[in-house]
């Protein structure tokens, strides 16, 4: 087979010319939506830009941040603009009966409410709507009020919106489930179709207006509020999740079968077992070990991992790879998961079933006895698996014993197991510990408990050998130079190192400095503040500075892993970046001919942006069903008593974790006691001007339980008991003063609260 050119380093293919660029309406969209303050190397990275975009894209954030669009930082990065400039980007909340719009800042952080801004049309932006955002110049009038004319219409409102439709005297209405959408609809007679007062709704927003509310037309009933399996389908219409296959791609689905061997490597007599968790619902990976008889290897290992052959079933540009391409990834709720890939495939075909032959994808690797990959070899076979187990299953064999066929296999696992152990603790990758929240539903679909999961050891097992088998699977790409998709995490950016050390010091704890940072330093860190009060917060701040995971064509190191190359290869039925490497390998090793075809570097470069995207629409709406599920199991709970702790601070309020549950609730910045709070957004606090009263990220506290909405997962608590008295931490009263001499208001960093 004729080997393809990869495309070049710069992430152009040869001789296609520069790559298309972004809208400032595209650039101006991911800013706002982004976790994080972004630079140029970020944007660069999202759009799939080249270095001679890097002039062009300065002069557009230059262009914003005068147009008051973001505000620039040291560090040349950027991040919504707070306050309210004489430029500013507006949203359209209401039109009146007599067509006067009102708008409001569109990212509004400022101190009380977002104002009310009366936007005047002009002749030379479209008509704008309810919902859509607009760039205008804004401008404050003797009577202190504010009016806008509009610069350029940046994006259009939703076409449709999502939410319970109620009676509200006498008319229908529609309140949307989003939490951080506020406008409601008004639903007129028969458009309101066969919905009733509490159904969730999908409905068409219409042009005109009554009442300063816009106007909208029922579509489609999702279920009742009353049935908890609806909460899940809210996630999956808000964020925009594909549910349905095409015709041709089921057809495609329905029409695969286990190939002949072929030039497959025979792998059915091999003992491979899956190791997964209670609920899962595709096995696309199995496990093998013994013990390396090669003399020159004392104390190593002979490991295989084989994962499912996706490539076999899905081929380039077949219906069944656009619809993978379109989801990205499957998503996991509590009631169901939405797979990237049909029935037939995710949980027949393309998972490895004990006792069925699987086409598969089979990574061999030979480990010294402190855990490093001495040599390894990716080769596509068949092969059938000899046994299913759990976690808790596979933990409960190895201390205890009970299965001694189970046994024979599970001890060389183990073995391995501890090599890799070795191999990790010399590497130092990040070891923050973040609980995962496990919903675990009733008969009836409502919430029968939530609890965070155990991280036990056969779960470590199972992560510590896809690991290895993703780095092997790097290194082998990487040595045919052949192009794919790599997963890449950067360092953390500077200025949150910076935040992070100074919120760290005033809790004694010191992050070095003067060096390139190893995840190694953060451990130190998390070390010392592992069996301490400070243990939760250590870790969600240092959590919070990292940098967020990407794909991406280029190869980068991974940071949090501490590798200096890193793939995705173990998971490719729930994920579309892993098919890629399973097809770059195919294309690198001649195992087919249904590999990666020919490399457009624009077209690879979108495709990292689509499915990075993807992969965190599925984590927001993963998380805003679990939100919406705590939110009903603690809706006849309104008005009890809680122990929790503080997980954010900011000028709108505190956000708290339960202790019980894991459920975040907000607590208004106007309701915290009765005099006002200073935000000290550097120490992540806040000070009562008075009394001296600190509240500060990590704090244990008492909140009672005020209102719980299911439909958006929102919950609001009342602050009773908690925080500490420290009059020296009173604005204009600390000891190493902010400001010149002379200079009123509060110190830097530190922003004034509502008072109640």
């Amino acid at each position: 087979m004729a080997r393809r050119r990869p495309p070049s380093r710069s992430g152009k293919a040869p001789n296609s010319g520069a790559p298309s660029r972004p809208s400032r309406e595209d650039i101006a969209k991911y800013l706002r939506e982004s976790t994080r303050k972004v630079g140029k190397r970020e944007l660069a990275r999202a759009f799939g830009l080249g270095h001679d975009d890097g002039d062009w894209l300065g002069q557009i954030l230059r262009e914003f941040a005068a147009e008051g669009v973001i505000k620039r930082r040291r560090g040349d990065r950027a991040r919504p603009s707070v306050g309210l400039p004489t430029v500013a980007v507006l949203q359209v909340i209401s039109v009146s009966r007599d067509g006067d719009l009102t708008a409001a800042p569109a990212d509004w952080r400022g101190d009380g409410p977002a104002p009310r801004i009366h936007l005047i049309p002009t002749h030379n932006v479209p008509a704008p709507a309810v919902g859509d955002r607009v760039l205008a110049r804004t401008k404050v009038l003797e009577d202190h009020t504010v009016e806008a004319r509009p610069m350029r219409l940046l994006e259009r409102g939703p076409e449709e919106v999502l939410g319970v439709y109620e009676i509200v005297g006498g008319e229908g209405r529609i309140r949307p489930a989003n939490k951080r959408q506020r406008t409601e609809f008004l639903v007129r007679g028969t458009d309101a179709g066969d919905a009733k007062p509490g159904d969730v709704v999908v409905a068409d927003v219409l042009a005109d207006a009554r009442n300063g509310l816009g106007r909208a037309r029922v579509r489609e009933r999702v279920g009742g509020l009353d049935d908890p399996r609806t909460l899940s389908l809210i996630a999956i219409h808000e964020h925009g999740i594909p549910t349905r296959f095409s015709k041709e791609a089921m057809a495609e689905a329905d029409a695969g079968h286990v190939p002949a061997l072929g030039s497959r490597t025979d792998f059915r007599a091999v003992p491979f077992i899956t190791i997964d968790p209670v609920d899962a619902r595709d096995f696309d990976d199995a496990v093998w070990a013994e013990a390396d008889t090669n003399p020159g290897n004392p104390g190593g290992w002979h490991i295989k991992v084989a994962v499912a052959d996706v490539a076999e079933y899905v081929r380039p540009d077949s219906a069944l790879d656009r619809e993978a391409h379109l989801r990205g990834n499957s998503v996991y709720f509590p009631d169901r998961v939405v797979p990237m890939l049909p029935h037939a495939l995710s949980s027949g075909m393309c998972s490895l079933q004990a006792g069925e032959e699987r086409a598969c994808m089979v990574a061999t690797m030979w480990l010294d006895a402190e855990g490093n990959v001495t040599r390894h070899k990716i080769e596509r076979g068949l092969m059938r698996s000899v046994m299913r187990l759990t976690y808790e299953r596979a933990q409960e064999i190895h201390d205890r014993g009970g299965d001694p066929t189970a046994e024979r296999l599970l001890t060389p696992l183990w073995g391995a197991f501890g090599a890799f152990v070795k191999a990790r603790e010399a590497r130092k990758p990040l070891a923050i510990e973040s609980p995962e929240l496990v919903v675990r539903l009733g008969g009836d679909g409502r919430v029968a408990d939530v609890r965070p999961r155990a991280h036990i050891d056969s779960m470590r097992l199972i992560e510590e050998y896809m690991i290895a088998a993703n780095v092997a699977t790097a290194l082998t790409l990487g040595a045919t130079q052949w192009p794919t998709m790599y997963r890449i995490h950067d360092e953390p950016d500077p200025e949150r190192v910076t935040a992070l050390r100074t919120f760290l010091e005033s809790l004694s704890y010191k992050l070095s400095a003067g060096q390139r940072l190893r995840p190694s330093h953060f451990n130190a860190v998390l070390a010392r503040a592992k069996d301490t009060p400070h243990a939760a917060v250590v870790n969600q701040i240092v959590l919070r500075t990292q940098a967020q995971a990407i794909y991406s064509p280029d190869a980068s190191p991974h940071f949090g892993l501490a590798l200096n190359r890193y793939v995705h290869f173990t998971s490719p039925i729930r994920r579309y970046a892993d098919l890629l490497v399973h097809r770059a390998l195919i294309s690198a090793l001649r195992l087919g001919n249904d590999g990666l075809p020919s490399i457009d570097a624009e077209q690879f470069a979108r495709t990292a942006q689509h499915i990075s995207g993807t992969e965190r629409r599925a984590a927001m709406a993963e998380r805003d069903a679990t939100d919406r599920y705590l939110a009903a199991f603690l809706s006849d709970k309104v008005g009890a008593m809680f122990a929790a702790r503080i997980a954010g601070v900011t000028s709108a309020g505190l956000f708290v974790t339960f202790a019980d549950t894991g459920a975040s609730a907000l607590i208004p910045m106007r309701t915290i006691g009765d005099e006002r709070f200073q935000l000290d957004e550097t120490h992540h606090r806040i000070i009562g001007e008075r009394s001296g009263r600190v509240l500060q990220l990590g704090d244990a506290v008492e909140v009672r339980l005020r209102e719980a909405t299911a439909a958006s997962g929102g919950l609001l608590a009342e602050l009773m008991e908690g925080g500490r008295i420290d009059k020296s931490a009173r604005p204009g009263r600390s000891t190493r003063p902010t400001r010149p001499p002379g200079k009123g208001g509060p110190p830097r960093g530190v922003r004034r609260g509502r008072r109640k």
